[in-house]
């Protein structure tokens, strides 16, 4: 009886130990290839190739659909989304990694990370970016974050959409103003910042279609509803 009672004993540690290595197999294998598809998805974003580009923007998109929030990744986007803006390189005194498809690509990726270092990756775009798409995109992203410590968020938002209504006004630039603004306010229980009303109060006034105006002046009457 003795020796059955230590043979299942024994057997129980065994079944535990084996558990507990394949669990632990499992991670290490887990770790290793994540580790493998961020090296591909960073080295396949630093290729002079705009295509090899897009390829590395498909594999985030695929990574960030699993979960997987890495840092590096992060990194990744950031880069890719200040080439041939903040940082640009030239042969024969001609910029060629500027591809703001990619860039576009790489703001919307970044709105979907989340993070406060995805949002303030976003902001070093929107101050060195010129092209609108790029922009609104950013700007969309920003909004999709919601965050807005001391209404930092906002006071670039305006910023970049004051900067660009001077030259040209936009209409999908405005919207996407607004709509960030909106997104901002109903994730943090409504906007106390002037800089937004000032913005949004141009554009309910300018050279824009009549829709957009009736956005901005909506949105104005429902931020007077926040805190009653």
């Amino acid at each position: 009886m003795f020796l059955f009672k230590r043979f299942l004993i024994l057997a129980v540690v065994a079944v535990v130990f084996t558990v507990s290595a394949a669990a632990q197999q499992t991670v290490e294998e887990s770790y290793l290839q994540e580790t493998i598809e961020v090296m591909i998805i960073r080295e396949t974003a630093r290729s002079q190739s705009r295509e090899q580009k897009l390829i590395s923007i498909e594999y985030i998109k695929e990574a960030i659909e699993r979960g997987n929030r890495n840092d590096e990744i992060r990194q990744t986007l950031a880069f890719l989304a200040s080439e041939g803006s903040r940082s640009v390189a030239r042969e024969n005194n001609r910029v060629v990694n500027n591809f703001p498809d990619v860039r576009r690509q790489a703001v919307r990726y970044l709105g979907q990370m989340g993070s406060e270092e995805a949002r303030k990756s976003l902001i070093d775009v929107i101050t060195s970016e010129r092209e609108p798409m790029v922009l609104q995109e950013a700007i969309k992203s920003l909004g999709d974050i919601g965050t807005n410590e001391n209404n930092e968020t906002v006071a670039h938002i305006a910023w970049v959409m004051n900067r660009t209504s001077n030259l040209n006004p936009d209409n999908l630039m405005a919207l996407a103003t607004i709509d960030a603004f909106e997104k901002i306010a109903n994730k943090n229980g409504g906007l106390n910042s002037p800089d937004a009303v000032h913005t949004l109060i141009r554009i309910s006034e300018g050279n824009y279609i009549t829709p957009v105006k009736e956005r901005a002046r909506q949105l104005i009457a429902d931020l007077r509803t926040y805190g009653r």
